[in-house]
């Protein structure tokens, strides 16, 4: 082993020590019991801003060792600059934990997260224009068109038998376990080797799917992915910086495979509208309303303003905005699947799957696919395997993408 690569590989044994206990969303969550309180007041017509006591966290001896992590690696190597990067965003969210229940912590999520006015790539759009533009088409669908199959509803155990037994079909065996969690308030978590249903929950036949694409065959198998490297084990981590390229790459995956339907993206627009109101001075209860009179039920309508003041004063004038990359990491991961198709470098978009990383640090790390010290993805889904069908899918959008739709004749 080169003598650059050893001691960036001691490094990063280091840096997953390091942030092993920094684990935002389970620090940051709220118990079950908060929902049950809130919407057993509710029904009794009593709306109450709820009360959460979050613990206090001291990561100082962490934060101290990431930044000298960060101070030896070289940033002039790809392993280093990857470490830099890591170690950094870990420092941040370090402090966010610490802050919980503050501003401060609303302000460390921004950094981690960005905010629903960021720009998108490419363009002057941003991600709340994305947020309302999605809202506006759902709002206007007629729903009689929609399918017998689309009103469906499915509970939480036949969606569990079903994700099973699709995930013990893919891997060859029980590498994936899909359980029930009555403690759970959002309706999925993935892990690398667990996947936490909502007990009690019901699902639609389009979640069906999208949790299969998303949570399994995206965030489940990038860490898999991300434990057979034998000198970066961190990219088996969901590291902050990496959030937005996850999230993009997941709901990318819905996208592609016919998944995604437009209340799934009329969901996460209002979640960023919803970011937005936060941030403005509404309140938990003031965001709650938003999401019911949105159509989503009083228990959805919860867990969605639960997302948004996660770890941050439920008074308002704050928000967690991790909510804000899934638009905003889908473009980008669109985007870059397209360019690597023109560019002729769709390898690479297989290579993204190897472990939770950039897209910057999937083109850094290329040589070092080409030389062994990283390995290619065991596991990849079945829409990224089918190289023609991709680069087919890929292809038609370059060229309609260049069809302007404000030159063409109305339509009818």
């Amino acid at each position: 082993m080169p003598d650059a690569v050893a001691h960036h590989a001691a490094l990063d044994r280091r840096l997953i020590a390091a942030a092993r206990g920094i684990r935002v969303l389970a620090l940051s969550s709220w118990p079950a019991r908060v929902q049950r309180d809130f919407l057993d007041a509710a029904l009794a017509g009593r709306l109450v801003l709820p009360r959460v006591a979050y613990p206090r966290h001291d990561f100082a001896e962490a934060r101290h060792e990431l930044d000298a992590i960060a101070a030896a690696a070289d940033p002039a190597h790809p392993l280093g600059a990857y470490l830099v990067d890591s170690a950094r965003q870990w420092a941040v969210a370090a402090q966010m934990l610490e802050s919980l229940g503050t501003a401060a912590a609303g302000a460390h999520a921004r950094a981690l997260y960005g905010d629903p006015d960021d720009p998108l790539p490419g363009g002057d759009l941003t991600a709340r224009d994305a947020a309302r533009h999605f809202i506006g088409i759902a709002d206007e669908l007629d729903r009689a068109l929609l399918a017998p199959a689309e009103q469906v509803e499915i509970s939480a155990t036949a969606l569990q038998l079903w994700l099973q037994a699709e995930l013990d079909g893919f891997f060859g065996g029980r590498i994936v376990q899909v359980e029930l969690d009555p403690e759970l308030i959002a309706k999925a978590a993935a892990g690398a080797y667990r996947i936490r249903l909502r007990a009690g929950a019901a699902y639609s036949d389009y979640d069906r799917h999208q949790l299969l694409q998303h949570e399994a065959l995206v965030h489940s198998l990038t860490a898999l992915n991300g434990r057979e490297q034998p000198v970066l084990g961190s990219l088996a981590m969901s590291s902050p910086r990496i959030t937005a390229v996850q999230e993009g790459l997941a709901t990318f995956a819905e996208q592609i495979t016919g998944n995604i339907d437009i209340e799934r993206l009329k969901r996460i627009g209002l979640r960023i509208e919803a970011v937005a109101l936060a941030q403005g001075g509404a309140d938990f209860v003031e965001v709650y309303r938003y999401f019911l009179d949105a159509g989503q039920t009083a228990a959805e309508s919860f867990a969605s303003a639960q997302r948004v003041f996660r770890g941050v004063p439920v008074e308002g004038g704050s928000a967690f905005t991790k909510d804000t990359v899934y638009l905003r990491g889908l473009v980008d991961v669109h985007t870059f699947f397209r360019r690597a198709l023109a560019a002729g470098r769709l390898r690479l978009c297989r290579l993204l799957f190897a472990g939770k990383m950039t897209l910057e640090d999937v083109e850094r790390f290329e040589p070092l696919f080409d030389d062994g010290t990283l390995v290619p993805p065991h596991w990849l889904p079945p829409w990224v395997a089918r190289a023609n069908g991709l680069a087919g899918m890929l292809a038609f959008s370059l060229f309609a993408n260049r069809i302007r739709l404000d030159r063409l004749a109305p339509a009818g």
